[in-house]
């Protein structure tokens, strides 16, 4: 019996079975097909625990959401004091956390933004920042890549993969242009017209499994965006707030976006909040009418100051030193377990703790997932390519836990590797 105050279940296979009714069918069953019954109950820095007591070291973080750890102390102090005084507050009116927020996020931004515009989620940071550059340019397409994903609301799921915006017939080709990701020649065909308003690029590619961008590639995107009259918006919700040892990960690349849009881990996993970061030029609609986008939660006041405090913290020079002790870790310990298994692990993506392992098989990643939960690591596939796993490691890990999750996947992979001949083939839907 799980007897919470609010929730109350017989036991996991009732939960499971209630959730398969009352919540989403299609996601209970496809984690039940894979093995994984996992039910997240409690959760501390960088491990959870299922309802019935199983211990996991989560390197999912919710795509970077918890990438300064399950329920942070200072964050949860930061927010818990902050509802002796405030609410979401009135999305109408000027307000202090808001401003606050702002003018800290425009600091640490790159050179050139100005102006924040909020959302509740990552998805809706992305559809203000197209309508930004639609307004700027009075243009109406948007390039992204082939196997992008941008979220789930009404522009950003145009943007993605055709899996999300068939279904729901938001897949526009007239509007919505995709190409090659690292191909400087597509882009530049798809920008040539001089009819498009943006190219939207993730820095690098999460759910794509972390393809590296190419050194010359995103300065050379910028150049075009600049000599063809398009807006540059970097989607910095996986890789922003010091993920690869820089706050936004688009400065390693020496590139200066016209808009930057954060999300996830701005949130320290305690308030939803997003944003869109704009320049003078993407902008100006918010002078032209400050009504144009009209967000009820988009920058709630609990939310700020949560991501106030979060900024704070990423913004500490002793974090900057952690990410590059965690990942130079990683690497070693990763190369290590590649050369144990070179024909199996065949690739490691890496810039910072954002990692993804690429496996010898067109669902590798899938099977290396389940192994990893059989050990008490919660890592998930790429969802656009399953060969890949995502490994994503916390900022703050601590040098002990990171040595257990190396010891752990070595494990996996290791079992992994020697059960791939009997696999059959499984649906990574």
């Amino acid at each position: 019996m799980y007897d919470d105050p609010l929730l109350r279940f017989e036991s996991k296979a009732d939960f499971y079975e209630r959730s398969a009714r009352y919540w989403n069918p299609g996601k209970t069953s496809f984690w039940s097909r894979q093995g994984i019954d996992l039910a997240i109950n409690e959760r501390s820095g960088y491990l959870m625990w299922d309802m019935d007591g199983r211990r996991f070291i989560d390197v999912h973080l919710n795509g970077g959401t918890y990438s300064f750890g399950h329920r942070n102390p200072e964050v949860v102090e930061a927010v818990s004091s902050a509802m002796e005084k405030y609410d979401i507050g009135n999305h109408h009116f000027p307000s202090l956390a808001r401003t606050a927020l702002a003018e800290e996020l425009v600091r640490s931004a790159p050179s050139g933004i100005s102006k924040v515009a909020y959302a509740a989620g990552a998805g809706e940071a992305i559809d203000i920042a197209i309508k930004s550059a639609r307004n700027a340019t009075m243009r109406r397409k948007v390039v992204s890549i082939i196997k992008a994903f941008h979220g789930h609301t009404g522009l950003a799921v145009a943007t993605g993969d055709a899996r999300f915006s068939e279904m729901f017939l938001a897949d526009r080709p007239e509007e919505f242009i995709q190409v090659p990701f690292n191909d400087l020649a597509a882009m530049e065909a798809a920008l040539r017209p001089g009819d498009v308003a943006a190219v939207l690029l993730e820095t690098i590619p999460a759910t794509y499994g972390f393809p590296l961008p190419e050194p010359a590639y995103l300065p050379a995107v910028k150049e075009l965006c600049e000599r063809h009259g398009a807006l540059y918006i970097a989607d910095e919700v996986q890789t922003g707030l010091m993920r690869t040892g820089e706050l936004w990960g688009i400065e390693k690349y020496g590139v200066t976006p016209d808009i930057l849009v954060t999300g996830k881990g701005l949130s320290g996993g305690i308030y939803p909040i997003a944003a869109a970061l704009l320049n003078d030029r993407a902008g100006a609609w918010l002078d032209e009418d400050g009504f144009g986008h009209i967000s009820t939660f988009g920058g709630s006041e609990l939310g700020c100051i949560a991501a106030l405090k979060t900024l704070e913290i990423a913004r500490r020079p002793q974090v900057r030193s952690m990410v590059h002790y965690i990942a130079d870790a990683m690497d070693k310990g990763l190369r290590r377990i590649q050369d144990s298994y070179p024909d199996w692990l065949v690739g490691i993506r890496q810039n910072g703790v954002v990692i993804g392992l690429e496996f010898n098989h067109p669902e590798g990643a899938l099977h290396v997932m389940r192994e990893l939960y059989d050990v008490g690591v919660w890592a998930i596939f790429s969802t656009l390519d399953p060969r890949v796993l995502q490994l994503k490691p916390g900022v703050l890990m601590s040098p002990e836990l990171v040595e257990e999750l190396l010891d752990r996947s070595e494990i996996a992979i290791g079992r992994a590797a020697t059960n791939r001949h009997g696999w059959k083939a499984v649906s990574a839907r």
